[in-house]
């Protein structure tokens, strides 16, 4: 035990990051995946993870270098009205991402406690987050996110007890396989935009800031700069996050496709109701362990999906705006979460179907991405703002890679809705 707190001690933004980006609504969309197209989409949790390291670490190495979050340093390059119209767009896609969360999450629970109220429930865990996310200090916040990020072993485990064809499995992680229909193509950006999100980016980005400012490092002057040391630093944790996690839906989309798939069952509406269509095929330790890891990378998920638009929306408007402050020190910031959470909740209260809002925000996500890795690749090579830690050329082909391939994977999904 001792051993992993020394290993977790070390570990910062990424990997917290990275367990985020596996939240209930990116399970379901997993096993969507899984379940609909077998081990089809397994090659994009290889091909994807080169993609998401690059454009972690540029918006790491923005905040490490600036010492300010990623809207503000927009600022200085794109107007208020172009940078205000992208930020809009991902606290919608947040809110659709954090109502389906607690729609998934409450639905899990319930499994597990047949006799609770599935409203209850969700109120419970909006009240949960909403109370970790402002009232406990930002030391003691970080290092329960740390270990909630040991909930994804469970789908580790899960493909574990499962599998019987490797061969099979590694064939179909190295060899892309594309389909050219709607279906297909609607599960490919979903995936893409719940793995390459743009919450990710703004959270790594404001949460390196807020490591300098637990330094000591109060004012953006003392933040400004960084060491060759550290950013060295920053991209082992960096790595290690976006590793972590595409190992996690790499076992998620296993899980679901051989046992799912093989049985017939095509069609999840969501994480919960995977996790319970396991249980008769996969028997109850792959159940209790598919439903235990949805409820806590829930749990991890959610404040960082409101966090990170409050982090956007309070750079744009000038509030004061981090974890690092008390309540009555950053009023409007912590508004703005209690907002995000609140306007998540009501979304089930109106009879939202978690597995459309699950759509909405990872088509919104995988839309809006591209915009902002934009964005960040001006900012980026922008030696004005970065000075000697710009780009190098290796990051900018694949930050322009991931760019164009996110891109083309959206306009291709809204050809085949118009074709």
């Amino acid at each position: 035990m001792k051993i992993i707190g020394k290993f977790f001690k070390k570990l910062g933004p990424g990997i917290i990051t990275g367990s985020a980006d596996d939240d209930p609504s990116g399970i379901a969309t997993y096993s969507q995946a899984g379940a609909q197209f077998s081990l089809k989409l397994l090659w994009t949790a290889l091909f994807t993870l080169p993609l998401m390291v690059v454009v972690q670490e540029m918006c790491a190495r923005i905040g490490m270098v600036t010492g300010q979050g990623l809207a503000q340093t927009f600022k200085s390059i794109f107007s208020r009205r172009v940078l205000l119209g992208a930020v809009v767009l991902l606290f919608l896609a947040n809110i659709f991402n954090i109502g389906a969360d607690f729609g998934i999450m409450a639905s899990s629970i319930k499994l597990l406690l047949p006799s609770a109220s599935l409203y209850f429930l969700i109120i419970a865990v909006a009240v949960i987050s909403l109370l970790l996310e402002i009232f406990i200090s930002y030391k003691t916040y970080f290092h329960i996110l740390k270990w909630l990020c040991l909930a994804l072993f469970a789908y580790w485990l899960t493909a574990l007890l499962v599998v019987t064809d490797w061969g099979e499995i590694f064939k179909n992680t190295i060899l892309p396989h594309l389909e050219w229909h709607g279906d297909y193509l609607m599960i490919l950006v979903a995936f893409l935009g719940t793995t390459i999100s743009p919450y990710l980016f703004f959270w790594q980005t404001s949460e390196e800031v807020e490591e300098e400012i637990g330094q000591g490092r109060t004012t953006i002057k003392e933040r400004r700069g960084a060491t060759k040391e550290e950013i060295s630093n920053m991209r082992r944790d960096t790595w290690m996050g976006m590793i972590f996690s595409n190992f996690t839906t790499f076992f998620i989309v296993v899980t679901t496709a051989e046992t799912l798939f093989k049985n017939g069952l095509y069609n999840i509406t969501s994480a919960a109701e995977a996790a319970m269509a396991l249980r008769p095929l996969a028997g109850d330790l792959t159940y209790f362990l598919f439903t235990l890891g949805i409820i806590g990378v829930g749990l991890l998920a959610i404040p960082v999906l409101a966090g990170s638009a409050a982090y956007a929306l309070a750079e744009i408007f000038n509030l004061r705006e981090g974890l690092f402050f008390k309540w009555r020190q950053a009023k409007g910031f912590y508004t703005i979460i209690g907002l995000a959470i609140l306007t998540g909740v009501l979304m089930n209260f109106i009879g939202l179907n978690p597995i459309r809002a699950l759509i909405y925000a990872a088509v919104l996500n995988g839309l809006t991405a591209p915009v902002f890795i934009f964005m960040i690749l001006k900012a980026a090579n922008s030696q004005k703002i970065m000075g000697q830690f710009t780009n190098s050329r290796l990051v900018n082909i694949f930050g322009w890679l991931t760019f164009i391939f996110m891109a083309g994977a959206g306009l291709a999904f809204l050809g085949s809705l118009v074709f």
